[in-house]
């Protein structure tokens, strides 16, 4: 059973789907918590430390994404493939993953 499987499982069993604008704020929220230990732990970037942030904390996030890919009914693999083919295609073209956005 893969990560996704996993998700859909978990909510299955605690009743827990919800509708796909409440599962993107939920991510946000996860990813923002991310962000404030990272932030914290390097003191806003002035500090000499690493970045920091609790293992629990990217699982929160990574459960929110897969949460939020069940309920629109997207296939996380398959997302990820595409996204992947993406980056190929645009370091062959401009030496570069990122968009021109």
């Amino acid at each position: 059973m893969d990560a996704q499987d996993r998700v859909r499982e978990f909510h299955d069993e605690h009743d827990m789907q919800g509708e796909p604008e409440y599962q993107l704020l939920d991510l946000a929220s996860e990813v923002g918590e991310l962000a404030a230990d990272a932030c914290s732990s390097t003191e806003y970037g002035a500090g000499d430390g690493e970045v920091e942030v609790e293992r629990d904390e990217i699982g929160d996030a990574l459960f929110s994404l897969l949460s939020f890919a069940n309920s629109l009914d997207v296939d996380a693999d398959a997302a990820l493939d595409e996204a992947l083919e993406k980056y190929e295609r645009r370091i062959e073209a401009t030496g570069d993953p990122g968009s021109d956005r």
